[in-house]
């Protein structure tokens, strides 16, 4: 009956194995993210690796991604299976669809970039086309169909391990050639090919795990400001999930200073629809290769909705479809976290406090310079009580941010964790109203 607030990285190794112990993450990388704070890794899972020959489920793939599942819940973090694709397949010099469900129409397959590849590249148009169509694969069942039970057999495998936050559908889905309709306000392809689309991958999860929370995502055109025309998705536990990229520093540096504006437009588009659905938010990618100030953006604009956020992304390697060292936490897994391998910039801005389990609903939470404060009602979030004296809530405070140590203030409760504990433990006094406001010593 508490709220769970996540903070963390994605974690994709987008070559195969498509397994990230394959690019060296291991224990130390869990512990290293663990001891910074962070309590959630939105892990890639590709269906090339799930399913590489028709109706074939490879249950050794799955071990493998089990194995990262539990190295990191033995460190207290959750993993979001994250159904990962860039460029819909490596036909396309991307990941995500095997080659058997990759359908190019003999078209002209030019690489022009990551990116500009959706836009511009004839033949992955025609494959994202072939799989909204639900285009019959080798076998004679549809394409949407084999990715819904795809989904299906892996919720199967995990639906009984508590470690996993949820189920991530797909990753920037694709409009395909309807791309520039949609861009100008057609509501062709996200109401009447990607909400149907959700609603079955529901179904087939819901059909074998009936809790762990789906979440789900607006088309890919939305990193462009483009507000999303997604239905409402038929689940008990949907999530919202979008992209904060300010896209405006790939066309050029210049626009930079536009980014404000942008990443809040990105935020409010966001907001627009868990406002109409009453689901809850999640900013499941942000920051890339724009830097500090721009990360900052965006957790400002998630704190003031007190959305979660995965960052984009502990790993460098391999660097293809976004991923590169320049954008990573962690430029090679590989090797220790440690020294030179660590992008001490990046973690100095994204290790900051935030409650991370609530007895109670949380009000509001801000940081700005050392200074944490949040306030709570003690009412259950799901309106069928209220949380007594004696419930405990959780907030990260991480060593960075507070090298000599903090002061802690509250009003309704008292602190019960340990002298400038990395997690700090407020427990009520039984108000309806909590307050904590945490200060660098």
């Amino acid at each position: 009956g508490r709220v769970l607030n996540l903070h963390g990285f994605n974690e994709v190794y987008k070559i195969a194995p498509y397994e990230p112990s394959a690019g060296g993450f291991s224990d130390d990388d869990a512990a290293f993210l663990a001891a910074n704070g962070f309590n959630s890794v939105r892990l890639g899972v590709i269906w090339a690796g799930v399913e590489p020959q028709p109706g074939v489920i490879d249950y050794d793939y799955l071990a493998s991604i089990n194995q990262t599942v539990q190295i990191l819940a033995n460190h207290g973090i959750v993993s979001i299976i994250d159904f990962h694709q860039d460029d819909f397949s490596p036909v396309f010099g991307g990941e995500g669809a095997p080659e058997w469900a990759t359908y190019t129409g003999g078209l002209p397959n030019p690489d022009i970039g990551f990116g500009l590849n959706y836009a511009l590249n004839p033949a992955q148009n025609h494959a994202w086309d072939m799989f909204w169509s639900n285009a019959n694969g080798p076998d004679g069942v549809g394409l949407l169909n084999h990715y819904a039970r795809m989904t299906q057999a892996v919720a199967d495998y995990f639906k009984d391990d508590p470690n996993i936050a949820g189920y991530e559908v797909i990753n920037e889905p694709w409009a395909g050639s309807t791309w520039l309709s949609t861009i100008f306000g057609n509501s062709f392809y996200e109401a009447q090919q990607l909400t149907p689309f959700y609603n079955q991958v529901s179904a087939a999860i819901r059909s074998v795990d009936p809790d762990t929370p789906l979440i789900y995502e607006p088309n890919t055109l939305f990193n462009e400001a483009v507000p999303t025309q997604l239905g409402q998705v038929d689940d008990p536990h949907g999530v919202f999930a979008f992209h904060d990229y300010c896209m405006l520093t790939s066309i050029s540096m210049a626009l930079s200073p536009l980014c404000p504006g942008y990443i809040e437009l990105e935020a409010e588009n966001g907001e627009a629809y868990t406002s109409r659905y009453g689901v809850p938010g999640f900013i499941s990618e942000f920051g890339s290769g724009n830097g500090a100030a721009e990360a900052v953006m965006v957790m400002n604009a998630a704190d003031q909705r007190m959305w979660g956020w995965s960052n984009w992304a502990y790993n460098g390697l391999p660097a293809i479809t976004g991923s590169a060292p320049g954008n990573a936490l962690v430029f090679d897994p590989s090797k220790p976290p440690v020294g030179d391998n660590v992008n001490f910039d990046k973690l100095d801005v994204l290790a900051q406090p935030y409650p991370q389990l609530i007895s109670g609903t949380p009000t509001s939470w801000s940081f700005s310079g050392g200074v944490f404060s949040f306030t709570y009602s003690t009412e259950q979030a799901d309106g069928s009580g209220t949380f007594g004296a004696g419930s405990q809530t959780t907030i990260s405070v991480p060593t960075s941010q507070y090298p000599n140590g903090y002061t802690v203030n509250v009003t309704g409760g008292h602190v019960t964790s340990g002298a400038n504990a990395t997690q700090l433990i407020i427990t009520s006094d039984g108000a309806a109203t909590i307050k904590v406001t945490v200060t660098a010593a």
